[in-house]
C-alpha cells in the first residue's frame, strides 16, 4: 500500500485557494513518460481531498482504454471504500470525448457521448470515479478527447476539485487538449528519473498549448527536497 497523505496535504496547500470563488477547482495530472506513478498520485489526492469535502471530488480518468483507476479503486475497498451504482458522469450531458462514427438509436438518431461515462460514488464519501464504457463501442468505433470546455465547467460548478488523471504524453497527445481548460497542470516525476530534458520540454509545450503549469510532484520521494516544487512557467 502506499500511502501519500501527506504528500497530497502539502500539494493541496501548494495549490493555493481556487483562482474563482464558489468555484471548484479542476486539476491534471499527467508525466512525461510511462511508469511515473501519475494515476497513484492522483488517486492519492482525490482520497485526501474526499475527507473534507462538502461538493464532492471527482476522479475522471482519460485514458480511456484502460480504466485503472475504477479498476485500482474497486480492488482495495477496506482502503477506498465499495463502490456504490452507476450514476450520471455529467451534470448537462456535456461531454470531453466524442466517440466516431456516432452509434445511432433506434430512432436514427446518434448517441449522445455522455452514455459511454459511468461514475460510481467511492464508500460514503462524496468522492466519484468515472469508467469508459468500452464494452458500448461497436467495432470501428474510436473515442478521441475534445480540446473543449463545456464539461469541466459543468463539473466546476456541482464539485469542489475535479482530478484528471491524464495518460502519460510520450503515448497520447490528451494533456494538450486538455491542459487549456484547467486551473493547474501537475507534472508527475518519478523518484528514479527518466529522461531529465522531458519534463521542461512537456511544461513548455502544455504551456504552448494555453495550458498554466502549476508545478511537479516528485513520486516516490521521502527526504528532501519537497515533494511538490516549482518548475517555472505559469
Amino acid at each position: 500500500m502506499i500511502d501519500l497523505s501527506t504528500e497530497a496535504a502539502a500539494l493541496e496547500g501548494a495549490l493555493g485557494p481556487a483562482l474563482r470563488p464558489g468555484v471548484g477547482r479542476v486539476v491534471q495530472f499527467v508525466s512525461a513518460e510511462r511508469g511515473e506513478g501519475t494515476s497513484t498520485v492522483a488517486r492519492e489526492f482525490a482520497r485526501h481531498l474526499s475527507r473534507q469535502s462538502r461538493r464532492g471530488v471527482w476522479l475522471v480518468e482519460l485514458d480511456l482504454m484502460r480504466q485503472d483507476q475504477y479498476a485500482s479503486i474497486a480492488a482495495e475497498p477496506e482502503r477506498y471504500g465499495f463502490l456504490g451504482p452507476v450514476a450520471r458522469a455529467t451534470p448537462d450531458n456535456s461531454m470531453f470525448f466524442k466517440v466516431q462514427p456516432a452509434t445511432k438509436g433506434v430512432d436514427g438518431r446518434p448517441w449522445n457521448d455522455a452514455r459511454y461515462l459511468a461514475a460510481y460514488p467511492v464508500g460514503g464519501r462524496r468522492w466519484w470515479v468515472t469508467r469508459f464504457r468500452s464494452e458500448a463501442l461497436k467495432p470501428g468505433q474510436a473515442a478521441h478527447i475534445q480540446g473543449a470546455p463545456d464539461y469541466w465547467e459543468a463539473l466546476r460548478r456541482h464539485a469542489d476539485w475535479v482530478v484528471v488523471d491524464c495518460p502519460a504524453a510520450e503515448r497520447s497527445r490528451a494533456v494538450l487538449a486538455t491542459a487549456p481548460f484547467m486551473d493547474a497542470n501537475v507534472l508527475v516525476v518519478g523518484a528514479e528519473g527518466g529522461d531529465a530534458e522531458r519534463p521542461p520540454a512537456l511544461r513548455d509545450a502544455i504551456i504552448h498549448a494555453g495550458g498554466r503549469v502549476s508545478g511537479v510532484f516528485l513520486n516516490q520521494v521521502r527526504t528532501q527536497p519537497a515533494p511538490f516544487m516549482r518548475l517555472g512557467g505559469t
